[in-house]
Parts: structure tokens; C-alpha cells; sequence
């Protein structure tokens, strides 16, 4: 089984000051070995390690990481899709093939910047290196990811999180309405990943949850959906096991290939494992 979404660190409270106090449990350095120890009995055969800074400093940092630990079977790293030098950085990167696709925290930027011209340029120019994208964003902010993937109609892309659907609150209404849409793209897939850091932390109920898969499910189906963790993040919440267990408990519906295909199969012909 493939854990489509785990990070790495070394944590600098500046660097990482997104941790705040409330996230004391994850104010600490999470190495490969301490997934390999939290993922054992859930028989987690490989991960995807993610960007978890802006610099290209963490793509050498995680394939240094991956050199070591054969748990890490790919990389999705992060280049500045507004240098000039774009084309430059993409071959530079090409060497490593344990790198697979790159992401930016477009949660943090407005819609001028995830609409930019020089950005689409720069992620339309993924296919022909056979690059993946993973976005990151905000309910609110679906409506610009949509017309970024509009330009995009032929890039592998992948939507982390399930889009962070405001679990907390219960309003789903526009969120699915943007699923719905989002998953009319046969080229984007969809993580389930992250939900239990958007519900209320030690409070969420296993409904909440469950109705939040039904709508992804729903739209996007088994061909095009990956588990992942969002470890060590997740921790905020509960222990890795907790949220497998839920994730596992409700994919038991589904036939064993769909399983499969969930838990594995997607990810790896994604990411080219």
C-alpha cells in the first residue's frame, strides 16, 4: 500500500512558524524512520514524500532522505514556477528520478497569483517532462483552481485534501458543487487526505467524515482517488493508525480491485512508481 501524502522535517519554528502552539504535538523533527515506526502494522509499503517549504533546498533535503529510506518511492518538490529560468530548473531536476512532480502552497496566494499568466505557462509546460502537479488550496479558492485547470486540460494533476472542505462548520453545498465540476476533468485526481485537520481536532465524528467521502466518491470514483495521510500533520487529530482504520472502514464497500486501485494502483501509476 502507498501513502500517497507524508512529509518530512526538521523543524525551525521560524521556517515552520504555519506549526503554531495549538500544533505542539508535530513542533518536532518527523524523519522516514518515525513514519516507518507509526505505519508498520498498517503495512504501508511506500510513500510520497511532499514539499513542505518553498525552497529548493527541501527537493535535495528529501531526496537525501529517500537515499536512505527505500520507504520513500517518490517526491513531489517545489520550483519557482514565475523564474524566467523555469525551463533551466526543470532539467536541472530531470537528473532525479525519485522526483515526480512539484507543488506550491496556492492556499496562501490570492487569485491574481494562482491565475498568472507566467504560472500557466510554467505548469503547461509540466506534460512534456512528464511532470505531475498537486494543488493545494481552500474551499473559497476552487473557483480559481477550476479556471487554472481549464488551461490545463491535458496536465496530470491532483487535488490534496479533498479540497479542505470545512468539516468544522458542516457547509459542504459549494464545496461539492466544486467537486462535482473539478471532477468533470478526467486529468485531476483526488487525495483523500488531510480531513481530519479540517474537523474539529479531538471532537469530529466518524459521520462527518463519511459524508465528506461520499460526495468525492461520489464525483471523482475509485479510478481516480488515492489515500494519503497528510502525516505527521494528521497527528494534531489522532495517531496515523486512527485515521487508516476510518479510511479502511469506509472503502470495505467497495470490491477488492476498487480497494486496490485506492490504497496503491492510483498512486503509483500517478506518481510513475
Amino acid at each position: 500500500m502507498i501513502d500517497s501524502h507524508v512529509h518530512f522535517w526538521n523543524f525551525d519554528p521560524i521556517r515552520d512558524s504555519w506549526i503554531t502552539s495549538e500544533m505542539d504535538i508535530i513542533r518536532d523533527d518527523f524523519t522516514p524512520e518515525d513514519f516507518v515506526k507509526a505505519s508498520s502494522l498498517m503495512e504501508i509499503s511506500g510513500c510520497i514524500a511532499v514539499q513542505a517549504d518553498q525552497t529548493e533546498d527541501q527537493n535535495h533535503y528529501l531526496l537525501s532522505l529517500a537515499e536512505k529510506n527505500l520507504i520513500v518511492k517518490g517526491i513531489v518538490g517545489w520550483v519557482d514556477f514565475l523564474n524566467a529560468n523555469l525551463e533551466e530548473r526543470l532539467i536541472y531536476w530531470k537528473k532525479f528520478n525519485l522526483i515526480k512532480g512539484w507543488r506550491h502552497i496556492l492556499q496562501a496566494e490570492n487569485e491574481a497569483f494562482i491565475l498568472h499568466p507566467t504560472f500557466i505557462k510554467g505548469l503547461q509546460s509540466l506534460k512534456q517532462h512528464k511532470y505531475t502537479y498537486d494543488l493545494l488550496c481552500y474551499p473559497h479558492q476552487l473557483p480559481s483552481i477550476l479556471k487554472l485547470v481549464d488551461q490545463l486540460p491535458n496536465q496530470a494533476l491532483v487535488l490534496d485534501h479533498c479540497g479542505k472542505p470545512d468539516i468544522k462548520s458542516g457547509d459542504l453545498k459549494k464545496w461539492e458543487t466544486h467537486i462535482q465540476a473539478l471532477a468533470q476533468n478526467k486529468n485531476v485526481l483526488c487525495k483523500i487526505s488531510g480531513l481530519l485537520v479540517e474537523a474539529d481536532w479531538q471532537n469530529w465524528k466518524e459521520i462527518e467524515i463519511f459524508n465528506c467521502l461520499d460526495i468525492v466518491f461520489k464525483y471523482f470514483g475509485t479510478d481516480n482517488i488515492m489515500y494519503g495521510s497528510d502525516w505527521p500533520v494528521v497527528l494534531v487529530s489522532r495517531p496515523y493508525k486512527d485515521w487508516f482504520n476510518l479510511v479502511r472502514k469506509y472503502c470495505s464497500q467497495f470490491k477488492e480491485q476498487e480497494q486496490q486501485k485506492i490504497f496503491s494502483g492510483n498512486a503509483s501509476s500517478f506518481y510513475r512508481l
